[in-house]
Parts: structure tokens; sequence; C-alpha cells
């Protein structure tokens, strides 16, 4: 057919030109931006996904920062606990140096606790500076608030807890006491031998050490006991008098790694007596019946020895682990560890220890905000007034005068057990900073970095052009919007051909 009126051809051609001209305009958009996904309308259900996986990627990165800024923190924070611990190995020294009282005149006494009182202000000063971006890292800024501390909780310390919501309280179980090592020597009253020239010879020993003891007959037990408690500091073992009849040895501290051993060894022809006895695991004043060893048999020549037993229970429904008479729990959201009295140790039941109300330094160290995502750490108070125990005291207490200074000469050896406590504070504090980094903040760095990889490769393979496929399809677009170019002309010029049926 023949028309003029209505080119069709040049509508086709039109048509295709204007489709080749769009899929050109396609591909140099995405070889100009390097994205296969420009607009939704490119590819909804993938700019879907390629969003939410852009969205993960800035959360991975974000978390990657905080935890280096987490780690600058812990090294910042151990900094000032190495040097505290460089100031408490030098304030042992010096201890023990005092303790060298005929070797001293007054005047060194003195050099000795002024060198000791700038050690204590030095630490409180390294307590109160350390601090990152002003805030104070050893003051205890980051230590955990608590209340409602039960009376029967001497010491304790929270390392870690994430609150969801105000207050966490912290509730133990107590399924077996503490107990100590323990033996009656049941003499039936004072010492009674055969003969006057005899005697009893008996060693002791516990887990610092043991000293053999000899009496004639006739000593009374309260001579036996002190004799005994004469040497309780290098046995690890004291003597009370029990009734009339006999003497209890126990060891000093709790815990089944405390022992007490006697071994008798010249029974000295003993004439009364119902021999050695333990006690009973449940109550430590109950010798168990039927457990008498006589003085004269070969069981007490080769040695009877009793064990302690630590405490075991609960700490919110975690297995807590028991040392003496200190729990401990530590798990991703409960960090803590506390010691009872004797007598809240040695009853079976329930203890509310405390309620902890806030505090702590909380590190956000994954991408997803929540609490499995937070990582929670306490740094406790480190200042002199701090470091110690309430059984011992604490190590302020060895400034001028103070209960242990040198230059009394006040139980140094006291001062000495709570310089200890305060050394073996700083080091676990600086083993928790030091797996924190090492396991926690390494592991998660390790961790994200990967992921991140991981997302953005998922993101690129959705969202990202393929340069060899976009080019391709340039090189053909090109060629088609040419050949509909000259396909357009060509129809345009149809039309004229029919003018050449009028003549």
């Amino acid at each position: 057919m023949s028309r003029i009126n209505t080119n069709v051809s040049s509508l086709i051609a039109q048509n295709v030109l204007g489709q080749n001209n769009k899929s050109l305009g396609t591909a140099l958009q995405r070889l100009s931006t390097g994205l296969r996904i420009n607009r939704g309308k490119d590819d909804p259900a993938g700019l879907i996904a390629s969003e939410a996986l852009r969205a993960e990627k800035s959360s991975l990165n974000a978390a990657i920062g905080n935890a280096e800024r987490a780690d600058q923190v812990a090294n910042i924070a151990e900094g000032g606990l190495q040097e505290v611990s460089n100031l408490l190995t030098e304030l042992q020294g010096l201890l023990t140096s005092s303790a060298n009282d005929a070797g001293l005149s007054v005047a060194e006494k003195e050099a000795n606790q002024l060198q000791i009182d700038s050690i204590l202000q030095t630490i409180d000063r390294v307590s109160g500076s350390t601090e990152f971006q002003g805030t104070k890292l050893l003051n205890g800024n980051f230590d955990y608030q608590t209340t409602s501390v039960a009376s029967g909780v001497t010491d304790f310390e929270v390392r870690g807890a994430k609150l969801n919501g105000s207050n966490l309280s912290v509730d133990a179980i107590v399924t077996a006491s503490a107990q100590q090592a323990g033996l009656l020597l049941s003499f039936g009253g004072d010492l009674d031998l055969t003969a006057a020239s005899d005697t009893f010879v008996f060693e002791v020993a516990g887990t610092k050490g043991s000293r053999e003891f000899q009496f004639a007959s006739g000593a009374a037990l309260s001579d036996i006991a002190a004799a005994v408690n004469s040497f309780k500091d290098v046995i690890g073992v004291s003597a009370a008098v029990i009734g009339s009849s006999g003497i209890k040895l126990a060891s000093t501290e709790f815990g089944s790694n405390e022992f007490v051993s006697v071994t008798v060894v010249d029974d000295g022809n003993i004439a009364a007596g119902s021999g050695i006895l333990t006690y009973s695991s449940i109550d430590f004043d109950v010798a168990t019946p039927g457990s008498a060893v006589a003085f004269t048999a070969a069981g007490a020549a080769n040695g009877i020895r009793d064990t302690g037993q630590d405490i075991t229970g609960t700490i919110n429904g975690l297995t807590a682990v028991g040392q003496g008479k200190q729990l401990s729990v530590n798990s991703d959201f409960l960090d803590v560890q506390f010691t009872l009295n004797t007598a809240t140790a040695q009853a079976l039941g329930s203890v509310a220890a405390f309620d902890i109300t806030g505090g702590g330094a909380d590190f956000q160290l994954a991408s997803e905000v929540n609490i499995a995502g937070k990582v929670s750490l306490g740094i406790k108070d480190l200042s002199a007034r701090k470091l110690g125990n309430s059984t011992d005291g604490y190590l302020d207490d060895l400034a001028s005068g103070k209960s242990f200074n040198v230059v009394d000469g006040n139980n140094l050896a006291t001062a000495q057990k709570i310089v200890d406590e305060a050394i073996s504070q700083v080091s676990s504090a600086r083993g928790r900073l030091g797996a924190f980094q090492k396991n926690v903040v390494g592991a998660t760095q390790r961790s994200l970095t990967t992921a991140l990889e991981n997302t953005t490769a998922a993101e690129s393979a959705i969202r990202d052009a393929d340069f060899a496929a976009e080019t391709a399809a340039l090189t053909r677009n090109q060629v088609l919007v040419q050949a509909s170019t000259n396909v357009l002309a060509i129809a345009n010029q149809s039309p004229q051909n029919v003018l050449a049926l009028l003549g």
C-alpha cells in the first residue's frame, strides 16, 4: 500500500530508535556511575537488598571504630595499672627492709616511712590522673554502683555486668559450706603419760610448714595449744582448747587447699585419751563419730590428715566457682566475686548478696545495638584507701601515723599481707584488661572486619555494574541507534515515492 497521511514505517522506526536511545542511555549511566542499580526502577528488589546491606556496612564500620576506641581506653588504663604495680613492688621491698629492726636506726626507718608515704601519694595521684578524653579510668569512675549489701558479704568485686533495666540483683545459693581443715586431739584431760620420764612427741603440719612438739607428762592443754599457736604463722594451723579434754587444730584459712596433719613421733606410753579424731564435713564443731585413731596406733605414727572444703553454690542461676569462703561467676552477662563471713559461708541456703544499680564501662562492639552486642567492664577504684581487704586492712593503713607504719614497727607481717593483696588486685585488674583486649576486642575486630568484607562483597554483587557486560551493551546499543536512525531516514523518504504516481 502507498499512503501519505500515515507513515507507519516511520512510526515503527521512531519507536525502535527511542528504545535504542533509552538502552544506550542506561548503558552510559551504568558505565559512568559504576552501578547497575541507580534508581529503584532499575531493580526494585535488588535496591531493597543493597540498601539493607549498605546500612549493615555502616554499622560494621562504626563497630570496628568502637573496638579500636575500646582498645585505646584499655591501653591507657593498663599503663596506669603498670605504674601502680611497679610502686607496689617497691613498697614490698621497703617493708622487708624495715622489718630488719636491729639493723636499722630510727632515722633509716623514718626515711623508709617517707618513701612509703610518697609511694602511697603517687598511687593516689596515678589513680586520679589516668584518663581518656577527660574521663578518669582508675578512680572508680568505671566501678559499679551497688546497694543493699548483705551483712554476710565481707568483700566483693563486680568485674562486669549487663543491666537490662535499672538494677540487677546478685543472689547466691550456698549448696555446700566452706570448712577449715581440722583435727581433734582428745587427751581426756592434761597430758597423762605412764612415767614422768616419758615424753609425748608429735608433728603438726599445714600449708605453710610443719613443726615438731615435745611435752612431758602433766603438760596442761593450754600450754600445748599456746605452743602450737606460737608457730601459727609458720605452720598455717591454730590450736584451741576444747572443754577440758582436747585440743582442736584448725587451718588458719578455709578451702580445699588447706590441710592439717598430725603425726605421732613418740606416744610416750600415753595412758589415756581417745586419740586423733576428724570433724564432720557439715559441722566443724562436731567430731565425726568412730573416726578416732589411738595415739598408740600405727595410723597415728604414719600421720592423720584432714583437708578443708571450698564453698559451693550458684549465683543468679549459674554454677559458681568456690574457693575457700569466696564465690565467683564469670559469664557474658555477669562477672562478680564476693567473700562471705564464716557464719554465712557455713549456712546452706540463699544469700541476697547485693544489688547492682549502674556504673561500669560499656562498649558497643557489635553492629546491632542490643544487650548481646554490648560488653561491660568494671574497673575499681585503685587509690590507696581501696587496695586491700576488710580482713587485714587497706594500703593507706601503712601511712605515717596509721596502724601499720614502719617507724613504730606495728605488725609489719600484716602490712606485708596488705601489700600482697594489693599486688594481687592490681595484677588481676591488668590480667582482665589484657584478656579484654586480646580475647574480646581483638577477636571482635577480626570478626567485624571479616563480616564487613563479606557484606561489601554481597552488596557489590547486587548493585555494582559489570563493566564487561555494560561495555558490550553500549557497543550494541550504539550500532542499533545508528541503524535505527538510518532506517528512520529511509522511512521518512518513502512517502515522496508516492508522488511519482501523480505524474
